[in-house]
């Protein structure tokens, strides 16, 4: 970045202009109190030019963007522009100074965001709406000019004149599903109401079952909504007949549902790495768990994500204990990289223990600005972090932000936000960083209703910063976390206990019990689970293993047991044995073959009890590998593979 603007906003903030270019390495840097206003002359003046300008204030960025583009259409080039708020994220503030914070946002602002996969969401405008004759038909009167509306009512609407602007119909949902541009209804007593005769509205006969489509649905029965987490479901809009305002907003929310709309493609999805189930054997099953949408489903040995349902929340991603769904709006690497750049330059601009503040894009950057402008504003040490939905952060987000550099995460918890995903992840990160070695809870998740008791969460009592040496987080959740883990623990520690359902962990076999049958060997999702060619073995490594359960599932003994836990030694990087045993070796040709144990059980189980194995060499065929086994078959005198003798061959002479 070549060029620095800062503005004081009439003097309401104090910048150090120097600290703040040195930081992100800016060649020139300009401080005004009114860059919007009587200072203008110099942001036109910086984008005049063909060098990049990095101008610190968000509020007014589309009149600097405005600016921008003039002088790029007079002049054919000029510069590139770029905005960053540092007023209500670090200007604003109740502490003396914020500088260090100041510093840490710009250079997180020179980030390259990376684009967001899209995909085209075409809506016609036909629009459905449900509910009773009162307050339905109002709506579809105003609807009816701007979308093709069929009404669906649950009463008779009585005396009535037919409206020709839309239809109407009597009946009851009976199922839908979809999304904006391709919900599909399923009706029964379905009755269109006739528009020809005299006197009272008349109705068909009623059927069930019928079916339709739509492209925006309009629920105002006041009954449960249709589909689960209704407020994250594109083009189903609802509203309690008895609130009028809501019911404004959603009939001018609905007439804007028309057109061809980008829907972003939040999460990515490989199906190879999946540990769903495999041979019917259930594993994982985290992500159909958390999904709040229902956007994910079972899909035999993996599961389906739809993309038009997702409504990109990333509670899947966050619990995906082998990243086969990942978060790519944007990626966590990206947030990985923001964590760092955030915690790397607060120290560096002379900051101590920086702390994290992970909040949503619409009420937490809401919460923050209205303290900074009404109230004391965020402390100059709590750096926001802001993503699109912060039930995406999870445990390996926690663990690397203290790892980077981080004394505490902070998780704003919304109205909307759902806890019964993000609870347990911030839960598996507090185990870790207990384990590690720190007592102090460095992770919480705070829930302010408004400005003051946001402040309240804040304020007060801070953490020392960890000594640690902060990390690179390069790599996917799993390497990050156990890499964070690692400089966390200042050395080495014996592997520690986890909450039940960590995805990292080992595996305990009895072996008095196991077989060793290798079922869990061939269906390990992950190949955690190995065998030995030369004998009869099961070997681990700890790394490796998800903790699906697949392996417990599968075992026919029942001697299978998860153990969660995290081992951060060297040891667990490579195979360890479980269970091994010599094996059998042929009565006749002394190849080894199977399990020394097994077959000795069977002969001891079969012989002289069973009459197969009486007064017979049959008990010898099990102690003899496939090819003798097969030789001492065909040449016994009582072989079923026999024909017996050869008939002489009769001539005519005869």
């Amino acid at each position: 970045m070549k060029h620095l603007l800062v503005c004081s906003c009439e003097a309401t903030m104090h910048l150090d202009p120097e600290t703040l270019k040195n930081a992100i390495g800016a060649e020139t840097v300009k401080q005004t109190t009114a860059l919007c206003m009587g200072d203008l002359d110099v942001a036109v003046k910086a984008l005049s030019g063909n060098e990049p300008v990095l101008i610190a204030c968000a509020q007014q960025a589309h009149l600097f963007a405005e600016i921008a583009d003039e002088i790029a259409e007079q002049s054919e080039g000029g510069a590139e522009l770029l905005t960053v708020d540092i007023r209500d994220r670090a200007g604003w503030t109740a502490d003396e100074s914020a500088t260090p914070k100041q510093a840490a946002l710009l250079a997180e602002g020179l980030l390259d965001h990376p684009a967001t996969p899209v995909k085209d969401v075409v809506s016609n405008g036909t629009c459905l709406i449900i509910g009773d004759s009162a307050v339905a038909l109002p709506a579809a009167r105003r609807l009816s000019e701007d979308l093709a509306v069929t009404c669906l009512l649950g009463d008779h609407p009585g005396d009535v004149v037919p409206d020709s602007q839309f239809d109407v119909a009597l009946g009851r949902l009976r199922e839908v599903r979809g999304t904006l541009g391709n919900f599909n209804v399923i009706v029964d007593g379905y009755a269109p109401l006739s528009p020809v005769g005299r006197g009272g509205l008349e109705f068909a006969k009623p059927k069930d079952g019928a079916k339709s489509t739509c492209d925006i649905l309009l629920d105002l029965t006041g009954q449960p909504a249709l589909f689960s987490a209704p407020d994250k479901r594109d083009g189903y809009l609802r509203a309690a007949p008895s609130d009028t305002i809501a019911l404004e907003r959603v009939i001018f929310d609905a007439a804007q549902m028309t057109g061809t709309f980008e829907k972003p493609l939040f999460v990515r999805y490989d199906a190879n790495l999946c540990a769903h189930s495999r041979a019917s054997q259930t594993g994982c099953n985290k992500c159909l768990d958390v999904c709040p949408t229902g956007a994910i489903v079972s899909n035999g040995d993996t599961v389906e994500i739809d993309a038009d349902i997702c409504a990109g929340c990333g509670a899947c991603a966050a619990v995906c204990p082998s990243g086969a769904a990942s978060y790519d709006a944007p990626p966590v690497a990206f947030l990985f990289s923001r964590l760092r750049t955030l915690a790397s330059t607060f120290k560096s601009a002379g900051g101590e223990a920086p702390r994290a503040l992970f909040h949503d894009l619409e009420f937490g950057s809401e919460l923050i600005a209205l303290s900074a402008r009404f109230g004391k504003g965020l402390p100059s040490d709590v750096i926001p972090v802001e993503v699109a939905n912060v039930e995406g952060i999870g445990h390996a987000e926690c663990v690397a932000s203290l790892g980077a550099g981080f004394s505490e995460v902070l998780i704003l918890s919304g109205p909307k936000t759902d806890l019964s995903a993000l609870a347990p992840q911030t839960e598996l990160a507090d185990a870790i960083v207990i384990g590690t070695g720190h007592e102090q809870n460095r992770i919480r998740i705070i829930e302010p209703r408004d400005p003051d008791t946001l402040e309240e969460a804040l304020y007060g009592a801070v953490l020392p910063a960890l000594e640690i040496t902060p990390i690179l987080p390069i790599g996917g959740r799993r390497d990050v976390t156990r890499l964070a883990a690692g400089a966390l623990s200042n050395g080495e520690r014996p592997p520690f206990p986890l909450p039940e359902g960590a995805p990292y962990g080992a595996i305990a076999i009895n072996t008095d019990a196991c077989t060793l049958c290798l079922a869990c060997v061939s269906l390990c999702p992950v190949g955690a689970l190995g065998d030995n060619p030369d004998r009869p073995e099961v070997n681990f490594r700890e790394t490796a293993c998800l903790q699906c359960g697949i392996c417990e599932n599968t075992c026919p003994e029942n001697v299978i047991t998860l153990q969660p836990q995290l081992d951060l030694s060297k040891e667990a990087l490579s195979a360890r044995v479980l269970h091994s045993e010599d094996p059998f070796e042929c009565i006749e040709c002394g190849k080894p073959f199977g399990v020394r144990s097994t077959i000795e059980a069977i002969v001891e189980k079969l012989s002289g009890k069973h009459w197969m194995f009486t007064n017979s060499d049959n008990t010898k065929l099990v102690q003899m590998c496939d090819d003798c086994r097969i030789r001492a078959q065909y040449h016994s005198a009582t072989s079923p593979f026999k024909l017996g003798e050869v008939p002489k061959t009769r001539t005519s002479d005869d």
